[in-house]
């Protein structure tokens, strides 16, 4: 029931922080959450701008920079490798600096990559420089898993899935809005001015991180757990939800930066016309994943993940079959709904995380602020591993696409086995957090924060599989 405080000289840090206590919720947390997320979600946003940089440069680099199809694929795929590998340090640095503090660390830091690109976006340069510089754009996807992490100690459980929702798809739409801003730049200056685009993004990153200094705040009750990130390690629920994260998340991302190079080398589309609709999927796919929080806030996250997966095969099935026909608008429409799918399957399985420990928590006996913190603390380092592991899903269809052109021409090929793994995602949903038979007798996935039936002793896994996630 105490306000939140902040230690004198300690660079705003909140002592106590309790939003599972409606009052304190009430009269104080809502508040101090709500600017605290307002915030992430600018530096989040333009750290996805960066991170998806190459994904609309590639549109710039015509045939006097030497570089093939293959080749462009490669460097977006390492932006979204070094991106997935870096979220994991990242996602601990908050425990470690504090929100606000690894927040001003990590904008500050996006100046790096966009200097960099800045001096050396020009026909000429070796791939090997563009390579070392892809591999700077990666910090820019690590914002994810630091901004995630933070935002998940600020709110109380029957709020994470809107609040995840709201933090992830704000970020996530910072790929359509650098892609529509490319599209501005090729359509105003021509394809030849690159550096436009670049200029503009780096009074944005310092406005970012002055914003962040100023107005942001650090939770003392997240502390530096090396035992959190050792135990969310080896609970399997955690990589049960890395898995299905590669489906939702590794599919937007993946797509997002590999859309205007198909539509490119696949359908003869020029970089004005890739540009001005590249920009369309990740956009409702960001708009979205705000609506997949709620939706599992009040389903339940499992049941909306495994529809969601089923609708998604339905989709790549479309795309599969206008990429044999060779049909334009019919693969427009696939991909389109298929990035819808990945913004509502984003925050219906980020919801799904919290509720597992929340509810693993209470199996162990713990009730009221033990519990929640336990579930916070878990909940957060497993979330810094999920996002890494789906980070490397964008990795994954870069190359396989990268093949798929190398073999056939065509991206068919690495469609067809994005299909394959929809599948697969929605049979491990239904077989782990839905199948009666998997949790404790008369168990069903519930909707909001999740409710527990009493069962026998040793069924931890079970209540947590049936605890609305």
């Amino acid at each position: 029931m105490t306000a939140p405080t902040t230690a004198p000289g300690r660079g705003r840090w909140i002592e106590h922080w309790d939003p599972e206590d409606e009052g304190f919720w009430e009269r104080k947390g809502r508040r101090v959450a709500r600017r605290n997320l307002a915030l992430s979600v600018v530096s989040e946003h333009i750290g996805f701008s960066v991170w998806s940089m190459f994904s609309v440069l590639a549109l710039f680099m015509g045939p006097e920079y030497g570089i093939d199809p293959a080749g462009k694929f490669f460097l977006v795929a390492v932006a979204s490798l070094v991106g997935a590998a870096l979220r994991v340090p990242y996602g601990f640095a908050v425990a470690r600096f504090g929100g606000r503090n690894w927040t001003v660390i990590s904008a500050a830091m996006l100046l790096a990559p966009t200097t960099a690109l800045l001096l050396v976006m020009e026909p000429g340069t070796s791939y090997t420089t563009f390579m070392l510089v892809a591999v700077l754009t990666g910090v820019g996807g690590a914002n994810f898993a630091s901004s995630m992490t933070n935002i998940n100690s600020f709110y109380p459980l029957r709020l994470k899935g809107w609040a995840l929702g709201v933090n992830a798809g704000g970020g996530n739409i910072g790929v359509a809005v650098v892609q529509l801003a490319g599209l501005l730049t090729i359509a105003v200056a021509g394809a030849a001015q690159p550096r436009l685009l670049l200029a503009a993004y780096l009074p944005l990153i310092v406005a970012a991180t002055v914003l962040s200094a100023r107005y942001m705040d650090n939770l003392g009750p997240v502390r530096n757990d090396t035992g959190a990130a050792r135990e969310a390690a080896r609970d399997r629920h955690t990589w049960i939800m890395s898995f299905l994260y590669i489906g939702t998340f590794g599919s937007f991302i993946g797509y997002s930066f590999a859309f205007g190079l198909v539509l490119q080398n696949q359908f003869g589309r020029t970089p004005l016309q890739a540009a001005s609709l590249t920009f369309i999927g990740p956009l409702l796919g960001s708009l979205i994943r705000p609506v997949g929080g709620r939706l599992a806030d009040r389903l339940g996250g499992a049941r909306v993940t495994l529809w969601n997966f089923g609708a998604m095969t339905g989709a790549v099935g479309i795309v599969v079959a206008a990429s044999v026909r060779e049909s334009l608008a019919l693969f427009i429409a696939g991909f389109i709904v298929l990035f819808v799918l990945t913004g509502l399957g984003n925050g219906s399985t980020f919801k799904m995380i919290p509720g597992i420990f929340q509810a693993k928590a209470h199996a162990m006996g713990l009730t009221g602020e033990a519990a929640a913190v336990r579930a916070r603390r878990l909940s957060g380092a497993s979330m810094a591993l999920i996002g890494a592991v789906g980070g490397f899903g964008g990795v994954g269809i870069n190359m396989a696409l990268r093949q798929s052109f190398l073999t056939s021409g065509t991206g068919t090929g690495a469609f067809a086995v994005f299909l394959g793994y929809y599948v697969v995602c929605a049979a491990v949903t239904w077989a782990v957090y839905l199948r009666r038979g998997a949790g404790s007798a008369g168990g069903g996935a519930g909707g909001g924060g999740g409710r527990v039936r009493a069962a026998a002793a040793g069924q931890e896994e079970a209540r947590a599989a049936y605890a609305g996630v």
